[in-house]
């Protein structure tokens, strides 16, 4: 069987790995938190392309898909999980106790193992995505960083958990996914895109950490209407 491995989509997976590695060196040899937000942010831009490119280009392959989640691995895991090992020490944090952070590293390799077999995942994500733990963890990283939020080091610890959590927990979230661009039967994402725009283009940097939360709040309360209804 032959295999292409230098198809369009796979080059931008593979640009979303680059950067996820870029910004763990940043995180880690630097102390750098800047440009861990940056390249994690064109990471996930790139994780968006790969996909849309596959469904325009029809260039889908098994291939792909599995290239796709380990460029994940390191962009939305280990990435994130670096970031936060920054935080915890660069918040007065000591000893080992600050490597419990790659916990997220490792939940965030299951989740995405659960992704590629699970066929519940379609129209909707079970658990929260891995770009969306790993955006919270880089915009947090940098705000902690310039000194907008004070913080202890255990913030680093609880904060790798709670994602964790989220990443593998059996919970529906919305995804920004489009069956038909008709307001009827998307009004969820339609609002919460509106939102979260109006919300970056006003706060910036600072307004990421709140929609992530926003999102797994929205996606609680979908979850909560829909089992009155039933």
């Amino acid at each position: 069987m032959k295999i292409k491995l230098f198809t369009f989509p796979n080059i931008l997976t593979l640009c979303n790995l680059l950067c996820g590695a870029g910004a763990t060196v940043a995180a880690l040899r630097y102390g750098n938190l800047f440009w861990p937000l940056v390249l994690i942010v064109t990471a996930a831009v790139f994780d968006f392309l790969d996909g849309f490119a596959a469904r325009l280009l029809k260039s889908y392959s098994p291939l792909g898909k599995e290239l796709d989640s380990l460029a994940d691995c390191i962009s939305f895991g280990m990435a994130p999980a670096a970031v936060l090992l920054n935080v915890y020490y660069a918040a007065g944090g000591e000893g080992l106790w600050g490597y419990s952070v790659f916990v997220l590293a490792a939940f965030s390799a299951l989740r995405l193992a659960k992704f590629n077999i699970d066929e519940n995942q379609t129209t909707q994500f079970i658990g929260l995505p891995s770009p969306a733990s790993a955006l919270l963890v880089a915009a947090s990283g940098y705000l902690v960083g310039t000194g907008q939020y004070a913080v202890g080091p255990w913030f680093a610890v609880g904060l790798a958990a709670v994602l964790s959590y989220l990443l593998v927990c059996n919970v529906p979230m919305f995804a920004l996914k489009f069956k038909h661009y008709g307001f009827r039967g998307n009004e969820v994402r339609y609002i919460f895109a509106v939102c979260a725009l109006l919300s970056l283009a006003i706060w910036h940097i600072v307004a990421i950490p709140f929609i992530i939360v926003a999102y797994v709040a929205v996606s609680l309360a979908v979850r909560a209407a829909c089992f009155r209804k039933s």
